[in-house]
């Protein structure tokens, strides 16, 4: 007993000595993932052009992508606490990798759809264990720190990805996006087998919750798909409202078999705390926030502005340098002062930045644009590394994949609910204002663009407030329950 308390020990030590090192391992596979989801937008009209199919058809290599991460995510986060958040990682990289050389071997766009699921499948498996790894390997003390310096490479990844893709694409082919990931990939699995931590299997007999699980993907696929074909299809279609019916099914469904298990996919016990609750609420209005600036924001920089797509792509860049240079800073202060002031603070950022950004007009200068742009930008980084480091610190150790699984899953449901958010808004207000139904930019009307786009913006601030004000009432009534 004795022995084997001091192996551990050991273990212990020789994990926190090379806990840099499995950083950096882990940030390979955070980059690569992030790198890879915002190159391709770049590459859609080659991608349709040279596959010859049109926009809604093309459009599925991104959307499936998103849909089946998160339909996914959060399966491998209890796989991850069953096997090990490491072994599910290694494996994710090795599928990813996989899954691009067949992108860049596919000649029909149903094989690149086929070929971007298997790389999403492996996406889901490092998203799903790549928070719970980065806890289990950092103490309290420096776990924010860590925890930003993922958040920067996540700014990085997203901040590479247009003018990289645009450079591979224009030098050689849109495949050529996919294979650069091939290196990379046998790379960082062959760094994780040597460097990521071994980790005990769950003792005693292991179930897993397959029912549950199948239940869970039907949620989120007839969700997700619903909310991505709303604005297409229109929302009072038959199949959307169908749609939009089963997932809540599935979900009530959900919940009901998951409360019956003794071990269930989906422990809702992490539930009952109520800072749990509201930070991963704060993360989702903070996705959906960030997601309506990144859909309308392009449109206003070349439709109203008449800027190029390239000057354009670089001008996108200053929210993720603003994002990902403040975030290693907020992790660190989250560790010396606490992270619950940080979240408010960075909340409160962004919400004056996306009024800042939401109230420019034809007459705004580029130097209006960055600097209101960077406000957004630094509120999100100061908010993202607190905000992970609470909800990785409030679940016990065994829970930490599928904790960090619950937050890549909001953060995704928060992009999705972002995009379908701010179309429908900017469309409907549009349309409102010019006294037609419109779907897209009406030309030499900048007037009505302007209308709705300051609508869609005092919107999402709206929701970053609420997030804002109940992190405010929340800590409030900690203290009062502390001094008494």
């Amino acid at each position: 007993m004795i022995k084997e308390k001091i192996s551990i020990e050991d273990e212990k030590e020789k994990i926190y000595k090379r806990r840099w090192i499995i950083l950096a391992v882990v940030l390979m596979g955070t980059l690569m993932a992030t790198l890879d989801s915002s190159i391709v937008n770049v590459a859609l009209p080659d991608m349709s052009s040279k596959l010859s199919v049109g926009l809604g058809e093309i459009q599925w290599v991104v959307t499936s992508y998103l849909i089946v991460v998160s339909a996914f995510v959060l399966i491998f986060g209890r796989v991850a606490d069953i096997i090990g958040k490491s072994k599910v990682y290694q494996y994710g990289f090795l599928i990813f990798t996989i899954g691009s050389l067949l992108c860049g071997l596919s000649g029909t766009v149903r094989f690149l759809i086929f070929s971007r699921i298997i790389q999403a499948i492996g996406a889901a498996m490092t998203m799903s264990s790549n928070q719970g790894i980065i806890a289990a390997t950092f103490p309290p003390n420096e776990r924010g720190r860590a925890l930003g310096l993922s958040a920067t490479t996540v700014a990085v990844g997203t901040m590479l990805g247009p003018p990289v893709g645009g450079i591979m694409v224009e030098l050689f082919n849109w495949q050529s996006i996919f294979l650069i990931n091939i290196p990379i990939g046998i790379i960082g699995y062959l760094a994780g087998r040597k460097i990521l931590p071994i980790e005990k299997k769950t003792q005693g007999p292991i179930y897993f919750d397959l029912k549950g699980s199948i239940i869970f993907i039907i949620f989120v696929v007839s969700l997700f798909w619903a909310m991505l074909s709303g604005e297409s299809l229109g929302w009072k279609n038959y199949k959307i409202i169908i749609s939009f019916i089963i997932s809540a099914i599935a979900l009530v469904s959900f919940y009901f078999v998951e409360k019956k298990l003794e071990q269930p996919m989906l422990d809702f016990k992490m539930f009952h705390n109520k800072l749990f609750n509201l930070s991963i609420f704060c993360a989702f209005v903070s996705f959906v926030a960030i997601f309506c600036n990144n859909i309308i924001h392009p449109f206003y920089l070349e439709y109203i502005m008449n800027i190029s797509p390239g000057k354009a792509g670089i001008l996108m860049m200053i929210f993720p340098i603003s994002a990902g240079t403040i975030a290693p800073i907020s992790g660190y202060l989250s560790d010396k002062i606490g992270s619950e002031l940080l979240t408010v603070f960075g909340l409160f950022a962004t919400t004056v930045g996306l009024l800042l950004v939401g109230f420019l007009n034809t007459t705004s200068t580029y130097f209006d644009i960055v600097i209101r742009v960077a406000v957004l930008g630094l509120g999100n980084g100061l908010f993202q590394s607190p905000n992970n480091s609470i909800v990785m610190s409030l679940v016990p150790r065994d829970k930490l994949g599928i904790a960090g699984s619950v937050n890549a899953l909001v953060r995704n449901m928060g992009m999705v609910f972002g995009i379908a958010f701010s179309v429908a808004l900017l469309y409907n207000r549009m349309s409102a204002k010019i006294g037609y139904n419109v779907t897209s930019f009406v030309p030499g009307r900048h007037d009505v663009f302007i209308y709705a786009m300051n609508i869609v913006y005092i919107a999402a601030a709206s929701i970053c407030a609420i997030g804002m004000i109940l992190t405010i009432i929340r800590m409030i009534k900690r203290r009062r329950i502390n001094n008494k």
